[in-house]
């Protein structure tokens, strides 16, 4: 009976060998270089200033992943199952005003009110005052959108947005999180920037290259945009005029944690969200693509995660550091996204049922 259960045993942990090493998988890892991790230190030392947020309620939905105000100052969130959420200028009474069919992130308004949607599932949307939804975009130069994730309207009615992985389609991988794992995990350079022009109907990408695109803002002159890099833990800046005309520099980098969407502000702020921070393991594992395959076959309950912690930053259009508000023991985690009006900051997040409301006063701004 013992040889019987040992020789069982010894099977089992053969065919387990045979899953960890030859099972398919969705990614096909690549080796990069991890940037130096400097951690929380100096202009970005830990604190406990989002502590100081207060809940709002948007009704029975969750992860309101973007935020934007319309020209009555009412508040419009996207979230989890479709719903964008409407809410009053003060905070109260939300209600599910339109759902997109899909899963809407970004959200903008353009010149004429109508709230422009990068929705992961079915592409660029634009939603007019009485809530008729109409597709804008789904394609660019030939190939699909098949992630979109952020998006800016300029003064002159052209739309910028994020395209985050032409290969993880955020509808085909069950979702916009685990679409990302696998985009991050793999580390291919395949999301882009995209340029729609409302005028000619015509889609084009501007920038590509980029591991898992992410956050788009416009600058208040016109002049520039900032786009995020979350694989890579930097901001890229693409010159929309000038004698740098279609040229990029990065701004920030080494953050110590993923960054998520970023706004712009006030008084020449943008704000961005830094959804988790790195993960160590991620980084370890950088030039050994055949082990990354291996933990990918792993349960999802083990595989690297999003970790919940607090933490949202201000920079300017040269990356530096403006505010660094944290809360490590986070009420209102893995914060996607920030939108700021004369009086508040309101939060995003992947996960929670509230937007995060946060007095500027009470934080010296």
């Amino acid at each position: 009976m013992k040889k019987i259960i040992i020789k069982a045993s010894m099977s089992l942990l053969l065919l387990l060998i045979i899953y960890l090493l030859t099972w398919p998988v969705a990614i096909d890892p690549v080796v990069w270089q991890t940037p130096e991790n400097k951690g929380y230190e100096n202009n970005l030392t830990p604190n406990n200033l989002l502590s100081k947020i207060k809940p709002i309620g948007i009704g029975d939905n969750y992860g309101p992943e973007a935020i934007a105000f319309d020209q009555q100052g009412r508040i419009y969130t996207s979230t989890h199952h479709g719903n964008i959420v409407r809410l009053q200028a003060d905070g109260t009474n939300p209600e599910n005003w339109v759902n997109t069919g899909g899963r809407p992130l970004g959200i903008a308004f353009d010149n004429d009110g109508n709230l422009i949607v990068a929705d992961a599932f079915r592409g660029l949307l634009s939603i007019n005052i009485a809530g008729d939804i109409s597709l804008l975009t789904d394609k660019a130069d030939g190939v699909a959108i098949r992630y979109a994730n952020d998006v800016d309207v300029a003064t002159n009615g052209k739309i910028y947005f994020s395209d985050a992985t032409i290969k993880f389609g955020a509808k085909e991988f069950n979702g916009t999180y685990p679409a990302s794992l696998l985009a991050l995990m793999e580390h291919g350079s395949d999301g882009r920037l995209l340029e729609y022009d409302p005028a000619t109907g015509k889609t084009l990408t501007l920038y590509s290259g980029l591991n898992f695109a992410n956050g788009v803002a416009i600058s208040d002159d016109q002049s520039y945009l900032l786009i995020n890099e979350t694989g890579n833990y930097r901001v890229h800046k693409y010159w929309l005029t000038g004698d740098k005309k279609g040229k990029t520099e990065v701004i920030i980098d080494e953050l110590p944690a993923f960054p998520d969407n970023i706004t712009t502000g006030i008084n020449g702020r943008f704000w961005l969200a830094l959804v988790s921070p790195r993960n160590s393991l991620l980084d370890k594992l950088s030039d050994k693509p055949f082990i990354r395959k291996i933990i990918q076959r792993l349960p999802a309950a083990i595989r690297p995660k999003a970790v919940p912690y607090g933490h949202i930053i201000a920079i300017n259009g040269d990356g530096d550091i403006l505010e660094n508000l944290q809360e490590p023991i986070a009420s209102h985690p893995i914060n996607t996204s920030v939108a700021e009006n004369e009086k508040f900051l309101y939060i995003g997040s992947l996960v929670t049922p509230t937007i995060g409301q946060l007095n500027k006063a009470e934080i010296g701004l």
